[in-house]
């Protein structure tokens, strides 16, 4: 392959997808100076209308990517960084986490309706077994009565049950809509105090073969390091739970500033029964990390403090 040829990127074909690909593309020709062209899979998640709970969670979606990366089909490839399973395969690495977009989940409402203003008995979509833990936990506590009701299918179908009347409001994610150029839809955004997001949520994953040293070491331009140390501590926290993608865990790394310089991590994290009924949620606070290991480490602690607390016995939850 010559210098000067187009890069594949690897996407799949829904619109958040493309739209995230497309700008993820116009960022690598700056770097590279070569054309991208998008190249669209479609994977098993994309076509099965089972519940992702059901069909082994979001990482569904990422297996047809990866195998068209080995295949050597694609050059590289971009992910949302919660769909991506906690183990990297042999062959692949994670070459870049940009900047990430807003992690909050957000609610799109009838008659533009915020979370607390929602009428009693209000239904709310979600396809999230950690969000429904945490969206029931927080009516229970604050005597609000809701039904959260299991969903699917794109951004499009989600906001189409609340325009057509069947619910009252869904939850989706603010990333999602602020990269689709539909954030002014959103009704309110859910404070990470109520909702904490899915580890990653918010961040893209661009991933090459491990052999295209000259390629990652390009993309690594676009790679954030704050973004890199939050995500790699939330998803170490999630595979030390030995959660899947579709457990009810929720996951936030923040870097804490004083004053311009970044001093702190904070990490927190939650696990809850889906009916809201039992929430394990702790937090840690350490120096900002320097390595993956470090990263990784505090990750690791919060989760065995989480275990301690009885989070084993939510995991096993799954949205039926």
């Amino acid at each position: 392959m010559t210098d000067n040829s187009p890069l594949r990127l690897g996407t799949r074909r829904s619109k958040l997808a493309m739209a995230q690909s497309g700008h993820v593309a116009e960022a690598v020709r700056e770097v590279t100076g070569r054309a991208v062209e998008l190249v669209e899979i479609t994977t098993y998640g994309d076509i099965s209308r089972e519940h992702l709970a059901q069909i082994g969670g979001t990482g569904v979606f990422v297996a047809a990517l990866r195998d068209a990366l080995l295949r050597g089909e694609v050059d590289f490839a971009v992910h949302s960084l919660k769909d991506l399973p906690t183990t990297q395969p042999e062959g692949l690495v994670l070459a870049a986490v940009p900047v990430r977009e807003d992690p909050r989940d957000v609610l799109v409402a009838r008659d533009g309706l915020t979370f607390a203003q929602l009428p009693s008995g209000s239904r709310i979509g979600t396809g999230s077994p950690r969000r429904m833990a945490q969206l029931n936990a927080y009516a229970r506590s604050h005597g609000l009565d809701i039904e959260t009701v299991p969903i699917r299918g794109n951004v499009d179908t989600r906001i189409g049950f609340v325009r057509d009347g069947e619910l009252d409001a869904v939850v989706l994610a603010a990333a999602g809509l602020n990269r689709l150029g539909r954030g002014g839809e959103v009704t309110d955004h859910l404070s990470v105090d109520t909702v904490l997001p899915a580890p990653g949520q918010g961040a893209l994953a661009i991933e090459c073969a491990a052999s295209g040293t000259d390629l990652a070491a390009a993309l690594a331009e676009l790679d954030d390091p704050y973004t890199r140390a939050a995500v790699t501590a939330e998803r170490a926290l999630l595979a030390a739970l030995e959660a899947g993608c579709s457990a009810p865990v929720g996951a936030l790394a923040d870097l804490l500033a004083d004053g311009q310089a970044v001093n702190e991590l904070r990490l927190r994290g939650v696990v809850g029964s889906t009916d809201g009924s039992s929430l394990v949620q702790l937090s840690t606070t350490g120096p900002v990390p320097t390595s993956h290991d470090d990263a990784a480490a505090i990750g690791r602690e919060l989760a065995a403090e989480m275990l301690a607390k009885g989070a084993a016995g939510l995991m096993g939850e799954r949205a039926q």
